[in-house]
């Protein structure tokens, strides 16, 4: 089913944010994580991109959002202010420490946003733990290296270090080898049978055809390809956007 992107824009405030009170620390994995809870109505979790932290990748939409829902943003590990760790990143290891923080909170069937890195996560989430989640938001999201486009990948080899000892250095080569097929494939999506809404910037990061891929492999999936629009389509596009994923959040 084809999400309409054609409705008028929007007007669209400067974000506010969530504020810092609503921060706090936890422990997961053997690990300090940053997150916070702020506003109230339905759960809804926000998963943010690679290299980004949570209050970044959803600064258009946090406000509008926690006026009807209670907002669960996290910073990852190495992410925001979540400090990194020793060794490689990898989507299992946020997952996991993702729905660790859910049933610490004691949350089942929320909604969940993913950006990018978040909506991975997000796929692996309702695949994993359907009993977690209700339905998902995604946009740019690939389920193999190879969804990334050719001149993504190019770029990601040549900034590869042989010893990645950095953030940046570990982000390339999760994105060069990352999800594997045991972490993401199409007959995992095929299990996930929860309202999905698949978002797309026709120049995105991601393939086009690599999108359609996903989308037709979810047994419930909406799609929606938002013209003249790169891989950054909550900060970009939230005009457009910020209607339908309310639409979409709120459908019975």
């Amino acid at each position: 089913m084809l999400a309409m992107c054609s409705l008028a824009p929007l007007s669209v405030q400067l974000p506010a944010g969530i504020p810092p009170e609503h921060w706090q620390w936890t422990q997961v994995n053997g690990h300090r994580l940053y997150y916070a809870v702020h506003g109230a109505g339905r759960t809804l979790v926000l998963l943010h991109g690679g290299g980004d932290s949570a209050e970044h990748s959803f600064e258009q939409q946090i406000d509008m959002l926690s006026l009807q829902h209670r907002i669960v943003a996290f910073d990852q590990v190495g992410h925001g202010h979540t400090p990194e760790v020793p060794g490689p990143l990898s989507y299992s290891g946020m997952m996991q420490d993702t729905a660790q923080v859910l049933r610490r909170l004691k949350l089942r069937n929320v909604d969940v946003m993913g950006f990018s890195d978040g909506g991975i996560l997000a796929l692996m989430l309702a695949a994993r733990h359907p009993e977690l989640v209700r339905r998902l938001v995604i946009s740019g999201v690939n389920i193999a290296p190879e969804g990334l486009t050719d001149e993504q990948r190019e770029e990601l080899r040549a900034s590869q270090s042989p010893t990645p000892n950095n953030m940046d250095a570990k982000l390339a080569q999760l994105w060069l080898n990352s999800p594997t097929i045991d972490e993401l494939n199409p007959a995992l999506l095929a299990t996930i049978r929860k309202p999905v809404l698949v978002i797309s910037g026709d120049r995105d990061a991601i393939r086009l055809e690599h999108t359609l891929e996903i989308y037709r492999a979810l047994p419930d999936a909406e799609l929606c390809i938002l013209p003249g629009t790169a891989h950054g389509t909550f900060s970009g596009r939230p005009e457009w956007l910020n209607p339908i994923i309310n639409a979409f959040l709120d459908r019975p």
